[in-house]
């Protein structure tokens, strides 16, 4: 970044100015790292909601992940626990639709870990959160986070699959929790930009008692073809969550977190260093044992060029072999070069690190594009967002 964020204390910043948070562009070969600090774990495909905007395939189908495909995986996560921690992200469908007994054994593999440990956390619709669930998630231990929209209407969205709420069975399972004495993380999806939406979001998670919140706008994905947030409300979103959070900070925003990483990397003069580091794989393994290096959300997809969406099996190849080789995948490859793409003509590349392949597949059919509307309304609005938050306080 030839300008840096001084500019945020040394003149008024233009609230509008794109070029407020840019990095100069960078060229050269991206890599993809050969070991993953997260791995997303598909204990089945069954979900017991119909939400809206969910882009899942198969969601009505009860496949379940056998307890092979877990030791196959624990085996190279334990590897790569040698080098640095390791979460595994259980990650459905519905994780919880499998039952406790059979949860326990997917999670049996990897053993207490070693040094540094491999951490357990699983993302829950919370409806089927009961006290044989809390013994599941304070033994092991596991760190959940609850799918919950915000309050009222704005849950709407989550209904099951003969049309009914789902708050009042997800309002159950917190309260189930908070009762077992385990902490919880929220994440929602916001289709509502409207001003107001996101200090009630924030309130909403602040009541509830949670350690953080995650947001993701609702975006054409998978086999949800709708829902784009627009560009012109996203911004003021952001801000307007900015402004809550600071107003009062009870907790984390993940999204926030993020930002304002970049953002201390940029005025201690470092952000640049970042579009030199290998690409961060999130890998996807499936009920079934295929391997995803990144774009999780193409799983159970097919592409007309490069046919379904895997690289290999963990039942057929060690995972870390599988990471090793990853780019050598076709369908990677192709994200690979949409990433280098993106180094080369985005001014955001080391702030976002070239997108995800699973929106730019979803909007163009291609995985070597670049900009996408994730990219504005999650990534670049998010910045407008923190700056006219500043120049509001300032002035």
């Amino acid at each position: 970044m030839a300008m840096t964020l001084s500019r945020m204390t040394d003149r008024r910043v233009d609230p509008g100015d794109a070029g407020a948070m840019q990095t100069g562009r960078a060229t050269g070969r991206v890599r993809l790292a050969r070991s993953a600090s997260t791995v997303l774990m598909q204990p089945t495909t069954l979900c017991n909601l119909d939400c809206s905007y969910c882009y899942l395939p198969d969601r009505k189908v009860a496949r379940r992940m056998s307890v092979e495909v877990a030791e196959a995986v624990a085996t190279g996560a334990r590897e790569w626990s040698r080098q640095h921690p390791v979460t595994v992200a259980w990650h459905g469908g519905e994780p919880l639709a499998v039952d406790p007994a059979h949860f326990r054994s997917l999670l049996a593999p990897f053993g207490p870990g070693q040094s540094p440990s491999v951490v357990h956390k699983v993302t829950t619709n919370a409806t089927r959160i009961n006290d044989a669930w809390c013994e599941v998630f304070s033994q092991v231990p596991v760190q959940v986070t609850v799918s919950i929209d915000g309050p009222g209407e704005a849950n709407a969205s989550r209904m099951d699959w003969a049309g009914h709420p789902s708050t009042p069975q997800v309002m159950r399972g917190i309260d189930t929790l908070r009762r077992a004495g385990l902490g919880f993380n929220i994440i929602a999806v916001v289709s509502d930009l409207s001003a107001g939406a996101a200090g009630r979001l924030y309130r909403f998670a602040c009541e509830l008692g949670c350690e953080s919140l995650a947001v993701n706008l609702a975006e054409k994905k998978g086999v949800y073809a709708g829902g784009q947030a627009p560009q012109t409300g996203a911004t003021a979103f952001w801000q307007e969550l900015v402004a809550s959070w600071q107003a009062a900070p009870r907790i984390r925003i993940r999204d926030l977190d993020h930002a304002y990483t970049y953002i201390r990397e940029e005025l201690s003069g470092t952000a640049a260093q970042r579009a030199d580091r290998p690409i961060k794989p999130l890998p996807l393994v499936t009920w079934d044992g295929h391997y995803l290096p990144l774009g999780a959300e193409l799983a159970g997809f097919h592409s007309p060029h490069h046919g379904p969406f895997t690289a290999g099996n963990v039942l057929d190849t060690p995972l870390s072999e599988l990471a090793a080789r990853a780019e050598q995948v076709p369908w990677v490859a192709e994200a690979m070069d949409g990433i280098a793409n993106c180094r080369t003509q985005c001014e955001y590349f080391a702030y976002c690190r070239g997108g995800q392949a699973a929106n730019k597949y979803f909007e163009t059919g291609r995985l070597d594009t670049t900009e996408t509307a994730y990219c504005r309304t999650s990534k670049i609005n998010l910045l407008e967002g923190i700056l006219r938050h500043a120049e509001h306080a300032r002035t």
